[in-house]
């Protein structure tokens, strides 16, 4: 039997959304509970039923009122990297103070220092925040999203190659609808106390795999440039001088390159299959649905 309210906090991004698509399709909508920092965008999933509370992460008073009510949370973690993991720490004492009992949380492969990725510290700082809580709780290290290799795809067709810095490292690239079906079937299931789920696709692939995959769907040649970190991060800055902006968005883009490379990023595992009933999505058809044709010159 499903529990009498489960709640997800970050309802409006697309994965929090979709979960809560999902969690309606085996749960009545008035034991949904969904948070977010901007209630209109989930103005037609209230008008199913369900529950639409103001909560914003950056402002932690307001937390523990939206959060009322609901026994087991899906907590999608936040978009600032800088600020969020205290943000997290807060969510998840406002849900203790709540009531809740049980927290999923979206987490990323290997969080655990040294992952040079620039996303790991936060994660592995709410990994820990949720073990000295004592709440009952469960983690969902997703790996990187499939769909994010569309536009990766697009621009090695367009310009016959791909130029990288992670190496031989390889990912098993998982869908956005794979990893909200997990966490709906841990938020609607029982017995996932304590566990730690590896979240991915079917099979993990290396940069020349890809860009073998990249040209044989769009049927022309696509080159492998392998470049070090520095010479990368320039190449992604390309001539934005001294804009720090864009300094720190290919310096972050690196650090995955880099994680990748040093095998934080490599996990593959059978979660999808195991905690859904169905197979996970493959990283071909995710991109067999974007139009990878090279422009015609």
């Amino acid at each position: 039997m499903a529990p009498a309210a489960i709640l997800v906090s970050g309802a409006s991004g697309k994965l929090g959304r979709r979960t809560a698509e999902l969690l309606l399709e085996s749960v009545p909508a008035t034991d949904v509970m969904l948070v977010t920092r901007t209630p209109e965008a989930v103005a037609d999933l209230a008008g199913r039923g369900c529950v639409v509370r103001l909560g914003d992460y950056a402002e932690p008073a307001s937390l523990a009122g939206a959060y009322a009510g609901a026994e087991r949370m899906l907590l999608v973690s936040a978009s600032d990297l800088d600020a969020r993991a205290a943000q997290h720490r807060a969510a998840i004492e406002a849900a203790a103070a709540a009531g809740v009992r049980h927290v999923v949380y979206t987490s990323s492969p290997n969080p655990e220092p040294p992952n040079p990725a620039v996303i790991a510290p936060s994660h592995y700082a709410t990994e820990q925040a949720l073990a000295e809580s004592g709440l009952s709780w469960t983690v969902l290290r997703n790996s990187l999203y499939a769909e994010y290799q569309v536009p990766e795809a697009e621009r090695a067709v367009a310009a016959g190659r791909v130029t990288h810095n992670r190496g031989d490292g390889r990912v098993a690239y998982v869908s956005r609808e794979d990893c909200a079906a997990a966490a709906a079937a841990v938020l609607a299931g029982t017995g996932h106390e304590g566990e730690v789920y590896d979240v991915t696709g079917p099979r993990p692939y290396s940069t020349s795999e890809l860009a073998a995959l990249y040209g044989e769907l769009a049927g022309c040649a696509v080159e492998v440039e392998e470049l070090d970190d520095g010479t990368f991060v320039d190449r992604l800055q390309g001539g934005a001088g001294d804009d720090e902006h864009a300094r720190y968005g290919a310096e972050l883009v690196a650090s995955f390159g880099r994680s990748i490379r040093e095998g934080y990023m490599g996990t593959c595992s059978d979660a999808v299959e195991s905690l859904t009933g169905r197979a996970a999505r493959t990283l071909r058809a995710v991109l067999e649905t974007a139009d990878l044709r090279p422009m015609r010159k």
